[in-house]
């Protein structure tokens, strides 16, 4: 499994490395911007990311953004939806409207902050990434 982590807080950023290294390969960024490029580097390898773990509360460019703008990059491309990447919302924000918007957005699941370990392992299951 390769996955993108885009998270500002260093701790968080630490945990989600740590937690998803043992399933593949990890990068990591600090802003939405950051994980576009990296993103967009990527698809031009031919090595999409299966996950992307997407913070809300970035600089530069916040969660809702990078994640708009990576599902238009995903259409521009023409890759089937089927083929898309998985993207967490990783946040803090645990407000039912938070959460619908993010879900109306295009994101494939909600992660609340501080990430419980079990629950984060049984949404990866779900989404058949391990």
């Amino acid at each position: 499994m390769r996955t993108l982590i885009a998270e500002d807080d260093f701790l968080s950023r630490k945990f989600m490395m740590q937690f998803l290294s043992k399933y593949g390969e990890c990068d990591v960024t600090v802003d939405g911007m950051e994980a576009i490029e990296a993103f967009t580097m990527a698809l031009d390898n031919g090595e999409g990311y299966d996950l992307i773990c997407l913070d809300i509360m970035m600089p530069v460019l916040d969660g809702y953004q990078t994640l708009i703008k990576i599902r238009e990059i995903e259409k521009e491309r023409q890759i089937p939806e089927d083929k898309w990447a998985k993207i967490i919302m990783t946040t803090a924000l645990n407000e039912g409207r938070n959460v619908t918007k993010a879900f109306d957005l295009g994101c494939t699941a909600y992660a609340g902050k501080p990430i419980d370990k079990d629950k984060f392992k049984n949404v990866l299951k779900k989404l058949e990434l391990i």
